[in-house]
């Protein structure tokens, strides 16, 4: 209930009216039944427009951070992550991967969409990155239909490292056509397989977005670029007398 007062009344008519994102291919979204919501990652915003914007109600995981804080600041985040279907997971220590395969499982065994970032993290230069093959384990242990879906813009409405939205900026939400992987069924653990799904997932990714890709993790794209932004500031550094 709180969901639906949410996206209709609350923050979904706002949204629709500030931003105006296009939106395509909703008749690919099953109208019931589990299904995965596999989008590219460019900014904390993508987890505010495709469940506000999705048809039916898209869960997936969030830090646990985000329902712990405190203070008045503290309760909104909880209550807003809460309300927009997030679950949270501890993603301290090892299990960070795992436990979100678990809770993905778990919500598509009950019937619901689940959504899951393929990349793992958001896009540290607006490309697309090499996914992580998780969203391959959790398609093929669940046997549903993976959804692709391509963000554009939403990276110009909130940039990274920005806390504040801007105006202006026009965000599209594109969902793509079903992607059965049945033929793989008792495969699950053969890592070519995940593999190939993996990457069949993001080339279909891909080719809603529309953006450039680079074979590597952003995990790994971010620490470069901090290196080399810890490398530059150094250089600027006056030479010590």
């Amino acid at each position: 209930m709180f969901y639906w007062l949410l996206k209709w009344v609350l923050v979904g008519p706002l949204v629709r009216v500030l931003y105006r994102p296009r939106i395509s291919g909703l008749e690919h979204i099953p109208t019931r039944g589990p299904a995965i919501i596999a989008p590219n990652h460019l900014s904390f915003c993508d987890s505010v427009f495709v469940p506000l914007l999705a048809p039916q109600q898209v869960h997936y995981v969030a830090k646990a951070e985000y329902f712990t804080g405190s203070g008045l600041k503290g309760r909104l985040s909880a209550w807003f992550f809460t309300g927009v279907g997030a679950v949270p997971v501890d993603r301290s220590g090892g299990r960070a991967s795992m436990a979100a395969i678990d809770t993905g499982l778990r919500t598509l065994r009950e019937g619901k969409l689940f959504g899951i970032y393929p990349e793992g993290t958001r896009s540290p230069d607006g490309r697309l990155h090499r996914g992580r093959t998780g969203i391959a384990r959790l398609a093929l242990a669940s046997g549903v239909p993976v959804i692709p879906v391509g963000l554009v813009g939403t990276d110009r409405v909130q940039p990274n490292g920005r806390t504040g939205w801007r105006l202006g900026p026009r965000p599209e939400v594109r969902f793509g056509p079903p992607l059965d992987f049945s033929r793989y069924e008792g495969l699950a653990d053969d890592r070519y397989v995940l593999r190939a799904v993996t990457d069949e997932i993001v080339s279909a990714i891909l080719e809603l977005s529309g953006q450039e890709y680079v074979d590597m993790y952003a995990t790994k794209a971010k620490a470069l670029a901090s290196r080399a932004a810890a490398a530059a500031a150094a250089e600027q550094l006056p030479e010590a007398a």
